[in-house]
């Protein structure tokens, strides 16, 4: 599987030429809007944890599930997923984009966690820089706590619901500042927010999935499958065609 860019159409000299005719002018049109259409199939996604060290447990699940982003598109292929964690007193790491399973479960088995605050701030700019020069079509945010000011995230969340990437956010355990957070967030970048409880591991690999059908093709792919998760996603997003 690979990242497609749509690359502009070359100008063909002969078809430019005084006294071409408009057949081979009309052929040169048509090649060059078929060049300039957008790919089908593919998608970037950055997967974002929590890597303080009360995320242990939910970043061994999130490693034993994200195979489930690849396999929901496996048969389309193009989903490129960049792994983005924060962890310690001030380290924040981004990977390559990868193009499968195996490759991004060796980079998360290498991570532990480590006490430190959030910072949620930096995944955002980096997802914003990021789909300023080629698109992410969606951001995954796993975290339990916020311990930052709302307000100067909110600048980055909006910026990429502009650009159209949203941002999924999941939040294990009940944390009120945290909550309200990451709705934001969601909101404001054009996503959603959903609760980790006790079904977590159900409930992640479905929406996983479902994300990963949404990355590569739209809402459209979404009502096409119509499975739980995917209605449930669609619900949250509204349900409009983009």
């Amino acid at each position: 599987m690979s990242s497609r860019t749509n690359q502009p159409a070359r100008l063909d000299q002969a078809s430019l030429r005084t006294g071409s005719s408009g057949t081979e002018i009309e052929a040169f049109i048509q090649k060059a809007r078929a060049v300039a259409r957008p790919a089908t199939g593919g998608g970037r996604v950055i997967l974002a944890l929590d890597a303080t060290m009360s995320r242990q447990p939910t970043w061994d699940l999130a490693c034993s599930l994200q195979g489930e982003m690849f396999d929901a598109v496996g048969k389309v292929g193009g989903l490129s997923v960049q792994l983005a964690y924060f962890r310690g007193l001030s380290e924040s790491r981004t990977s390559k984009f990868v193009e499968d399973t195996e490759t991004l479960k060796r980079l998360m088995q290498r991570i532990t966690c480590q006490g430190g605050q959030t910072q949620i701030g930096r995944i955002l700019s980096h997802a914003l820089k990021e789909t300023r020069g080629q698109k992410v079509n969606a951001v995954i945010f796993i975290g339990d706590a916020m311990e930052e000011n709302v307000d100067r995230l909110a600048d980055d969340a909006a910026a990429l619901g502009l650009a159209g990437t949203p941002v999924f956010l999941f939040q294990e355990g009940r944390d009120g500042a945290a909550e309200a957070a990451f709705r934001e967030i969601a909101r404001l970048s054009k996503g959603a927010w959903f609760r980790l409880d006790h079904s977590s591991a159900a409930t992640l690999a479905g929406l996983l999935s479902s994300i990963a059908v949404f990355a590569t093709g739209g809402l459209t792919a979404l009502e096409a499958r119509g499975r739980s998760e995917d209605r449930l996603l669609l619900q949250h997003l509204g349900g409009k065609k983009r």
